[in-house]
């Protein structure tokens, strides 16, 4: 009986992978047969989801790496093709949101550490991963952007305006890579509950306002990071294979509608 599992054969790499939509992405994608290359810069969060897999029948190596650092990223792509001779598919899931000051208090540090791991992380994997996607002919690189990189209003400046670059090179990394047969695409995540957006959730629980948690989406509720991860599920496997260059929002209809805070009629 052949083996029907969607990425069955695959290698993926994916960072930011010891919580929220990465782990869920890891764990999907191991049940869907792809050998796996985690990272993180939460090294014992990351032991864990090794555990997890392994303990599911997954192929898979972690490696503690900082995106932020280039040569963290060469080390961590020269790990996978060490390890499993290819790569297929690179999740960029690594992320963080920084600060919500007003205008005149934001801190330039806090902008370039935020577009440091935001933009430049993916953009020094891509940049080395590339040229082994080209030789084979063939990859799926899938970028996690934000609803706020579409819209503004669900985010602080520095992180939307990341989020927002991060799908334009998206964009102009799939027409550049498009004769190779590489795909490029982005998912566009609204509200998750996540290590990077917990406090949110939890701020919420202890003021007695978790039901007006996701008020302001179409579908009135926030979103499971698995919910994501089926999503960039389907951008990595071979059933999205005449899509590239497209940002997918996983937001529950917050993009498509004026429902953002301070904005709803």
């Amino acid at each position: 009986m052949s083996d029907t599992r969607r990425l069955n054969g695959k290698v993926a790499i994916i960072t930011g992978a010891a919580n929220g939509i990465g782990r869920a992405a890891a764990l999907i994608f191991a049940r869907e047969g792809a050998s796996l290359v985690l990272a993180d810069i939460n090294e014992a969060s990351l032991a864990q989801v090794r555990e997890d897999i392994t303990g599911i029948g997954g192929s898979v190596v972690i490696q503690k790496t900082d995106v932020s650092v280039e040569e963290e990223i060469k080390s961590l792509i020269g790990l996978a093709i060490k390890t499993y001779a290819k790569v297929d598919i690179l999740v960029n899931n690594a992320g963080i949101s920084g600060l919500l000051p007003s205008l005149e208090d934001q801190d330039i540090k806090e902008w370039r550490h935020i577009f440091d791991v935001n933009i430049m992380g993916p953009v020094y994997a891509t940049k080395h991963i590339v040229k082994h996607m080209k030789e084979r002919r063939q990859g799926s690189i899938i970028n996690i952007a934000s609803v706020a990189g579409i819209r503004s209003g669900a985010g602080g400046n520095a992180y939307s305006a990341s989020k927002a670059a991060l799908i334009n090179f998206t964009q102009t990394s799939a027409c550049e890579l498009g004769g190779s047969n590489v795909r490029v695409n982005a998912v566009c995540p609204g509200l998750i509950e996540t290590e990077m957006t917990r406090p949110f959730f939890e701020y919420a629980r202890s003021a007695g306002k978790e039901l007006q948690v996701g008020k302001y989406c179409e579908l009135r509720r926030a979103a499971k990071p698995e919910e994501v991860a089926w999503a960039i599920l389907f951008l990595a496997s071979d059933e999205a294979s005449y899509i590239t260059g497209q940002a997918l929002p996983v937001d529950g209809g917050i993009s498509a509608s004026l429902s953002l805070p301070g904005r709803k009629i």
